[in-house]
């Protein structure tokens, strides 16, 4: 029989998993949640109730009486709502002819009501889904009694709830006029606040032995059955309440009390933080899963910051950023399921960042930097902004957001250039800055000369986004803050550690299971398209008397560096390694650091091979092409699964005012026991597409096809997923680049497996220009068909 505090365990961790997303969903709209109230339904909701409260720091839970079928209840009391919209495309004016399409949407939505039966007791609201301009996130925005009628003040209002800042000297504009009509019914619920009433101590109805976490077990427990308890009822925890559609625990130091409709109210008194005294030597296995969860929240919500208060199409709709929590040495302890490539590779910028700055930083300062070689970059456009989280005078915590700029300079718009040689080619290449000091606040003035030196194209996006990673990291100091405070820094400190370290034994464990079975090296190779080749040869070392593993990578034998872009950094490399280590992980761990050591990396000499290239070199591709390929003869080595797509089909154009980017999906590989997936990204990318409507409406081009590329994957019981084609007319003078990968060679098929199809790149031209692209991303590989 499962114990009780196992079971407990499995109740502390399932309520913080319910927990992550109610402090996403809040933060990411700019509420506390801690001044909030927490009402639940559903028949279980009422158990988990006064725990998640306590968890999430909110002092009330309301519990309807039929909250076990709240939502039935729901429907049986709806009034029927009439919605009448039009697309409007117009500026916002005070008095403009916005007002005239209200009247007659009002029109049309009385009368559907009117047609349906309903006559009188019709109320309208109005609506405007506004934005502003150059930007694709609109607000549907209704006034209320104290704006006068002002649409503006009530955008600007919820925009800076939302976002934490306002646009100023942007037009408003108005996509979408709505008016909502609501027949009220006749015999409708009313809503009005309960009655006050006469408080009284209820009497329990039987008692049962109940196990309550702080307190152990609890032999007589009150149970008090609903259909005795009359408005002004107080009961106080510990107790159990039996309702008709679900069970209320009301935990100990709550109390509960019925209020005038029969609905229950209960304050919940929060717990000293600190309190528990926990053995900082041994991991408990349900903390250690509490604080995963903990610290993977921190990202998150920085992430969700990040995303709301950044303003480029890169960062806001493409989702090409990360953000993630590092320990005092820099080490990864958690992060937010964003990129794979930066994800590895940004514990190397934080460690680098906090060797060059040793006792020199203090509370409120900021770095930034983005140099590939030199400062664990991945490539120019990726710039990496770094927090330290201070506590009692010293780093206790880094918080990092990098995030992808659609321009940081170069020779060509996007500052993804194909043809670069040299790195000075890609763009602003920043060793180390202080973007914000304690002392003189955010210095514009410094990184808009390091950005407009290299030639940036769009300085404003990069400011903005620059300052919505600052504001995201200000959010995980924080969260970080309030952990420290409800555990104490030992605590937290420990935990830390006991994270690392089990991600280092799942990894050691996994090493051992596959040496057992196939021995204690492997060895693969691929070559590029240009013949580059990526050698990988891993050497096991059995643990005596334990059944884990360690492991060598040696990259020895791999190409030169090369003249052109697709070198790679080496924490390039080190994201491939630590990110084909966790898939290949069979156990639910953040991706951090303990996964990397229970590993030893080698890569040749710097400057001599493309995997570790001269602090010159160009390395645009490295990133998003050569990441790939390493991933894929990783997997080869291990024989984990057939070669996916093998590149991020990056598309860039652009002129002298601005820049886009884009990378197009493709196809996942197969493997011994699954199909590839079609049409998604893969590995070190896990970014989206640009919507085709924001895409047309902010740049000149248009979008004649989106789809799969059918057949593409092969044939076989597990078949690789299917490429994507997608086609661009441009509708002016642009300055276009493509930076693909497997158009010369083929992905490979595992165990005899076929490979999949190569990719296209194809300019259709009118005379002498060219006007259209179509880029036909490749399908990966298959897994041989199996029969018995």
């Amino acid at each position: 029989m499962i114990s009780m505090l196992a079971l407990r365990d499995l109740f502390r961790v399932a309520n913080e998993a319910m927990c992550r997303p109610i402090r996403n969903m809040t933060q990411m709209r700019g509420y506390d949640v801690r001044t909030h109230v927490l009402a639940c339904f559903g028949g279980a909701g009422g158990q988990h109730a006064c725990a998640m409260a306590r968890a999430l720091g909110i002092d009330t839970v309301f519990v309807h009486r039929f909250s076990g079928v709240l939502s039935a209840f729901g429907l049986a009391l709806a009034d029927e709502v009439v919605d009448k919209q039009v697309p409007a495309a117009q500026e916002w004016q005070l008095e403009g002819p916005w007002m005239d399409t209200l009247g007659e949407l009002e029109k049309e939505a009385i009368s559907a009501l009117e047609r349906a039966g309903h006559h009188g007791n019709i109320h309208t609201k109005y609506f405007l889904n506004m934005r502003y301009s150059g930007t694709d996130t609109s607000i549907m925005t209704a006034v209320e009694d104290s704006d006068n009628g002002d649409y503006q003040k009530a955008f600007e209002r919820a925009y800076r709830r939302e976002y934490g800042f306002l646009m100023t000297g942007r037009e408003l504009l108005i996509d979408d006029i709505r008016v909502r009509a609501r027949a009220v019914k006749e015999d409708g619920f009313e809503f009005t606040r309960p009655p006050p009433t006469e408080e009284y101590e209820a009497e329990h109805d039987e008692l049962a032995s109940v196990y309550f976490e702080g307190v152990g077990r609890v032999e007589k427990t009150p149970v008090f059955l609903e259909a005795n308890l009359k408005p002004g009822a107080v009961v106080r925890g510990p107790a159990i309440i039996v309702q008709s559609t679900g069970t209320i625990v009301v935990e100990p130091d709550c109390t509960a009390k019925v209020n005038g409709d029969g609905d229950y109210v209960i304050d919940v008194k929060q717990l000293g933080g600190g309190d528990e005294v926990m053995d900082l030597e041994v991991a408990d296995p349900i903390q250690l899963s509490i604080f995963s969860h903990k610290f993977m929240s921190i990202a998150e919500q920085m992430g969700r910051c990040l995303q709301r208060t950044a303003t480029s199409v890169n960062v806001k709709d493409r989702l090409d950023f990360s953000c993630a929590v590092f320990g005092p040495d820099g080490g990864l302890i958690a992060n937010a399921p964003h990129i794979p490539v930066h994800l590895g590779a940004m514990q190397e910028a934080v460690k680098i960042q906090l060797s060059l700055w040793e006792g020199k930083l203090k509370h409120g300062d900021v770095l930034v930097s983005n140099h590939p070689q030199l400062a664990g970059g991945s490539h120019l456009p990726d710039i990496t902004v770094m927090t330290p989280v201070f506590e009692g005078g010293k780093v206790a915590f880094v918080v990092a957001s990098r995030g992808h700029h659609a321009d940081v300079g170069g020779i060509e718009p996007g500052s993804m250039p194909p043809n670069s040689t040299c790195l000075a080619e890609e763009g602003c290449a920043i060793v180390t800055h202080k973007l914000v000091s304690a002392d003189q606040g955010f210095d514009e003035a410094g990184i808009t000369e390091l950005l407009t030196t290299a030639g940036t194209r769009n300085l404003e996006d990069n400011l903005a986004d620059l300052r919505a990673q600052v504001a995201a990291n200000q959010q995980g100091i924080s969260l970080v803050h309030e952990m420290i405070v409800s555990y104490g820094l030992d605590v937290v400190h420990a935990y830390m550690h006991h994270i690392r370290e089990n991600a280092r034994q799942a990894v050691l464990g996994m090493l051992y299971t596959w040496s057992k079975k196939h021995g204690t090296e492997g060895e693969a190779e691929d070559s590029m398209d240009d013949g580059s080749v990526i050698k990988l040869k891993v050497r096991l070392h059995q643990e005596d008397g334990a059944k884990r593993a360690s492991a060598v990578f040696d990259f020895t034998g791999s190409g030169p560096e090369v003249v052109g872009n697709t070198n790679a950094p080496p924490a390039v490399t080190m994201s491939a390694v630590i990110y084909c280590l966790r898939c290949m992980v069979d156990s639910d761990i953040p991706l951090n650091q303990g996964c990397l050591e229970a590993v030893r990396v080698i890569l040749p000499q710097r400057g001599h091979c493309m995997l570790n290239p001269s602090p010159e070199a160009a390395v645009v591709g490295g990133n998003v092409v050569t990441s790939q390929r390493v991933v894929d003869v990783i997997f080869r080595a291990f024989q984990f699964c057939a070669a996916s797509c093998g590149c991020m089909n990056n598309v860039t154009f652009g002129d002298a005012t601005f820049g886009y980017y884009e990378t197009v999906a493709g196809g996942s590989g197969a493997g011994p026991t699954w199909d590839g997936v079609s049409g998604v990204h893969t590995h070190m990318t896990n970014t989206r597409i640009t919507d085709v409507e924001i895409m047309e409406r902010r740049y000149p081009c248009i979008v004649r096809h989106f789809g799969l590329r059918e057949g593409s994957g092969g044939d076989g019981s597990h078949r690789g997923g299917c490429g994507v084609l997608r086609e661009l007319e441009f509708i002016r003078p642009l300055h276009v680049s493509v930076l693909t990968e497997r158009r010369a060679k083929a992905p490979y098929g595992m165990a005899g497996g076929g490979s999949g199809m190569k990719g296209l790149n194809l300019w259709l031209k009118r005379g002498k220009r060219v006007r259209r692209l179509i880029l036909v991303a490749r399908g990966p590989s298959r897994w041989p068909e199996v029969i018995d």
